[in-house]
Formats: structure tokens, C-alpha cells, sequence
């Protein structure tokens, strides 16, 4: 007789069930149990949430709080309920619930998964790097010489303060003989660089250059740029009006921009997602999207949520992105390798 915990080997003692005896027990139990579909429904409408605000994320209106901009910042992380919604569903034995989950699944698959694999390839003409340095770093020579040892040929820094420009340049001179740099925003090039002048992204101080780099493929120019600050506040909800009119004076400039090839290196404070970076991110190519292995997060460095820090390109082929080890900043540099 096979019982439910195993069977009478004859000799007075049980063997353990075989795993198929375990897997059929469940199955009757839920196929017998009548309120399976009925279960589950506030769990199966969370599951149609989630997947409405994925697949609409755009609708979402910014007219309170940039409440689209928030969600569409945070958006990969959305999957963090799934694995939450899976366990719920099989405690609760609600096959609606797990039907239901699918969708959330499939979608995100769709809108993410292509960022799950290394697209990276070899080659290339160029590497570009760039970090946000922080203004209170205490280790800006280290921090400095950890970005160099990336092997970069042009290096853009954000965060710059006044007092500690000339440690930077200090640091770097040895590897890059041309730089520049305008407010609070630098570039430093193995090739020879001119016409470099302040962008003006409306903030009433310098947070944006453009420099043209003459390299042994021909002149690119380089746009650097760090973004207003955002914050999420209770009252005020996600705080990004400031940055958006930056990013807009800052899209302007790079389509009045005569070369064909064009860098954007710089902190954004933003992501790809955000439809409030538009004027910037329809006109230019993420490094990391075209060829990034997984979602390359930069900030903050000691939990990376958000890749807000980006290499932009036009007219040139990404082959190559990734981030780099981090520093004493709170923002991890990033690289990528280009050709030309």
C-alpha cells in the first residue's frame, strides 16, 4: 500500500515517497480544490498593474509631481515585485494569480530582456570615459588616476571644485597634454583639442562645454555636461523641472552641432526611460544600450539604481560599454569604445 509519506518496505521500515508521488500528490490537491480560480484576484489585478505601467509608462502624466518621469527613472526594478507576486500566488494556491503573472513577465522580457546579454564587441578607434568625481571627494589624485588607468583616450569629469582643478590636472597630465576646464565641467584628450567653448543649459553658471577632438580618424566634437540635481519630496513629488529646461537648452545645442560626429559624455541625472530628456536622447545613441553588457547602473556607487551617468553618441558605432571600478565618488565612471 503506498501511503502518503512513503512505503511499507516489508521489513518495518518506510522508504522515503518518490519525487513524482510528491508532484502528483500537489497537483490533485489544487485540481481538487474548487476555489483556485476564485483565489487570487487582488494578486492577479497587481500583476496587471505592474504591466500597465511598463507598457504605458509614457501616458503617465508629469503634470503631478512628475509622477511619469519617477516611474520611467526606476523602471527596470519593476521585476522586483514579480519573484514577491510568484511566492504570494503559491501560498495563496490561486491559479489566477499565476496566470496572470505571465504578463508582467513576457512584458518585461520584452522591454528589458535585450539588455540581459553582452552585446560587446572587439575593435574600435576610440575609448571615451567619464565621471562624476563628486565636489567632496577626499581622494580627487586617486580618484583621478583610477579613471586614467582606464586606457581612455578622452576623459570627461563632472563636479569639479574650484579648489581641487589643479590636483586634477596635476594628475592627469602625464597621459593627456590637452584639456580644458570651463565652470565646474572638464575634459582631458590624447589628441589635440580647439574651439572649445562653455554651453549655456540654463543654470547661471557653467555645467556644460563643447570641444572638438582632433583624432587619427578625423575631428569629433565633445559635448560635456553635468544636469541639474533631482530629488523626490513629498510635497513636491520628483523635483526634475529645472533639469528638463537643461536638458532642452542642452538638445538644442547639440542639434545646431556642425560636425556629424558627436560625443555627449556627462552626468544626466536621468535615465534612457525618462521622456523629459527627450530633446537629448532622440538625436543620440546610448553606448550602453547598442553595446553594454546588462544595465551598466552608476549611481549611487554603493548600490547602483539607476544609470544616470551616459556616453551618447551619433554618427559613430558603439562597440563597446561597461563601468569601471569604483572611487571615492558616489557615482561610478563609466567607459566605452567607439569606432570611428
Amino acid at each position: 500500500m503506498v501511503q502518503a509519506y512513503g512505503a511499507d518496505t516489508g521489513n518495518g521500515s518506510m522508504e522515503p515517497p518518490h519525487t513524482g508521488s510528491r508532484f502528483q500528490h500537489l497537483r490533485e490537491r489544487w485540481t481538487a480544490d474548487r476555489g483556485i480560480w476564485r483565489r487570487g484576484i487582488v494578486l492577479a489585478a497587481c500583476s496587471v498593474l505592474i504591466t500597465l505601467l511598463m507598457v504605458l509608462h509614457a501616458q503617465i502624466p508629469n503634470r503631478i509631481g512628475n509622477l511619469g518621469s519617477l516611474i520611467e527613472t526606476f523602471l527596470p526594478w519593476l521585476a522586483v515585485f514579480i519573484p514577491v507576486l510568484l511566492v504570494l500566488g503559491l501560498v495563496r494556491r490561486s491559479a489566477t494569480a499565476l496566470v496572470a503573472l505571465l504578463l508582467p513577465v513576457v512584458v518585461w522580457l520584452n522591454v528589458f530582456g535585450g539588455l540581459l546579454t553582452d552585446k560587446s564587441g572587439g575593435g574600435g578607434d576610440l575609448t571615451v570615459a567619464t565621471h562624476n568625481v563628486n565636489a567632496d571627494n577626499p581622494d580627487p589624485a586617486g580618484t583621478a588616476q583610477q579613471v586614467a588607468g582606464s586606457g581612455a583616450d578622452v576623459v570627461a569629469l563632472q563636479e569639479l571644485p574650484g579648489g581641487q582643478v589643479a590636483t586634477y590636472e596635476k594628475s592627469l597630465a602625464a597621459r593627456y597634454p590637452y584639456h580644458s576646464v570651463q565652470g565646474t565641467v572638464g575634459l582631458w584628450s590624447k589628441y589635440p583639442i580647439s574651439g572649445t567653448r562653455p554651453v549655456d543649459i540654463k543654470m547661471g553658471w557653467t555645467r556644460a562645454m563643447r570641444t572638438v577632438v582632433a583624432t587619427p580618424e578625423g575631428r569629433i566634437a565633445v559635448y560635456v555636461a553635468h544636469l541639474p540635481s533631482v530629488r523626490v519630496k513629498v510635497k513636491a513629488g520628483f523635483t526634475a523641472n529645472q533639469r528638463d529646461d537643461s536638458a532642452d537648452a542642452l538638445g538644442e545645442a547639440i542639434a545646431d552641432e556642425p560636425l556629424e560626429r558627436v560625443f555627449l559624455l556627462g552626468d544626466l541625472n536621468g535615465t534612457m526611460n525618462d521622456r523629459s530628456l527627450n530633446a537629448v536622447t532622440s538625436q543620440m545613441r546610448s553606448t550602453q544600450g547598442a553595446a553594454g553588457d546588462g544595465f551598466g547602473f552608476s549611481w549611487p556607487a554603493s548600490f547602483p539604481m539607476a544609470r544616470i551617468d551616459q556616453i551618447m553618441v551619433k554618427g559613430v558605432e558603439p562597440l563597446s560599454s561597461w563601468s569601471l571600478p569604483a572611487t571615492d565618488s558616489d557615482h561610478l565612471p563609466i567607459a566605452a569604445r567607439v569606432g570611428l
